[in-house]
């Protein structure tokens, strides 16, 4: 049963979620990093091998990447109707992500260009999770992003039974175009996509969602590459008060709930039978819940109703976790909004349910997890781009600015960096000289 907590309970619960940080045990760690240097030495054999292993599926390095005919065959699978609902939903995304396209910029002052160039990445590996589930919505939710930054090579691996379980991931990748797929998963996967094989070659970033061992290998790959970030479980944090619908915030924590068993829902209520009824009511709608076991574990370990006498006091909660979800139900008054600082997305009214921001919205449902929407950002196209500085001086800009910058770089004592100005403007004779020999003789 999803528990009830009170003001005097906050160190309780905090230490809970706290816990849910160090999921990735130093086991899977090490495993993960086993992996990625077998396939940083031996490349394809290394992915052929993890996959009869860990998948059992045995491949060849030939079979690796998925052909185009194939993945069109399993898209036709889909049922049209679901199609046509999936494209809606692309459409959507697509509409949300173009408003995030940032531009280069240039700006001119005297005889001083300054500007940033913007441009996209040259490549991009999205890892799409198979198995007992499958995510297709994650799909768009990775490569809309990237084909709006205008990344040029969008590369998908996923386990090699996913097509057979799961088509509409095929029908998914061929909506948006996608054309380089390859049927391996795992730490493996991250791995050829952070190092590249023979088959596989390299990219520049890995974006998307994976188990703990996906998430250990993207961790141990960062800085060979760039990854997204580094999500942990899913969690929900929802403000309401007794005016609110009991039944609407049940089916509500329950839809985090049932992800996995490290889930977290949390409900902030002002009234104690109102937190009754909502705890009543998850019970409820639990027993009929197909993924129920998950669910109740993660209710049990994770899941709370915070009662708070005042409703002002819920911000503080709220920023000090820092929610990946935040649902903000009609009777909280805007003067408790607009304190609200670190979220990850936040879903106001009645009738936003956080789901519809994972499939429908078009907002980024790849969102920062376990207090990190504290610094991180949902995944947009910004995470596709790069940016360049420009600089240029004219000669009689530097001849105005120089004395400055010579100085600048004497008191740091980088002569070399200084002579690179001054030789520019004296001809790295006379004063310059001697000063430069001067200085470094009293350091001696």
């Amino acid at each position: 049963m999803v528990s009830i907590f009170r003001e005097k309970d906050k160190a309780k619960l905090f230490n809970r979620l706290e816990s849910r940080k160090s999921l990735a045990s130093g086991e899977i760690a090490a495993a993960a990093r086993e992996v990625v240097d077998a396939v940083r030495r031996e490349g394809d054999r290394a992915l052929v091998r993890f996959t009869e292993k860990f998948d059992k599926v045995r491949l060849t390095a030939k079979r690796l990447r998925i052909p185009a005919e194939e993945l069109r065959a399993t898209a036709q699978k889909v049922d049209p109707s679901l199609r046509k609902d999936m494209k809606k939903a692309i459409a959507n995304a697509l509409a949300y992500h173009k408003r995030q396209v940032q531009k280069s910029w240039q700006i001119k002052k005297r005889d001083v260009v300054l500007g940033q160039r913007v441009a996209p990445l040259d490549s991009v590996g999205v890892y799409i999770p198979g198995g007992s589930a499958a995510y297709p919505s994650s799909v768009w939710m990775n490569v809309v992003p990237a084909k709006i930054a205008s990344v040029p090579r969008i590369v998908a691996v996923t386990p090699p039974s996913t097509f057979e379980q799961h088509p509409i991931i095929a029908a998914a990748l061929d909506e948006l175009g996608v054309k380089e797929v390859y049927r391996v998963g795992g730490a493996q996967a991250v791995a050829a996509l952070a190092y590249g094989t023979a088959t596989v070659p390299r990219v520049d970033k890995i974006v998307g969602p994976g188990n703990a061992y996906v998430t250990a290998a993207k961790r141990e790959v960062f800085g060979e590459v760039d990854i997204d970030m580094i999500a942990g479980p899913s969690e929900i944090l929802i403000l309401s008060t007794t005016e609110s619908n009991p039944r609407f915030i049940a089916a509500d924590m329950l839809s985090q709930a049932e992800h996995d068993a490290y889930a977290c829902s949390i409900c902030f209520t002002d009234s104690m039978p109102h937190a009754v009824l909502i705890q009543r009511e998850v019970e409820a709608q639990l027993a009929v819940l197909p993924r129920r076991e998950i669910a109740k574990k993660s209710l049990d370990n994770y899941g709370a109703i915070v009662v708070l006498d005042n409703y002002m006091d819920y911000v503080d909660w709220v920023n000090d976790i820092a929610p990946e979800h935040l649902e903000i139900y009609s009777s909280i008054p805007q003067s408790v909004i607009g304190k609200v600082r670190h979220a990850g997305a936040i879903f106001y009214g009645d009738y936003t349910p956080e789901a519809v921001g994972d499939y429908f919205a078009g907002s980024n449902h790849v969102l920062p997890t376990t207090g990190t929407a504290r610094f991180f950002s949902p995944l947009g196209v910004y995470h596709f781009q790069r940016k360049t500085g420009i600089i240029r001086y004219s000669q009689a800009e530097l001849e105005r600015t120089w004395k400055s910058i010579d100085a600048l770089a004497r008191e740091e004592g980088l002569d070399a960096h200084a002579r690179s100005v001054t030789i520019r403007i004296t001809g790295g004779k006379g004063a310059e000289v001697a000063d430069i020999k001067s200085r470094a003789a009293k350091k001696k």
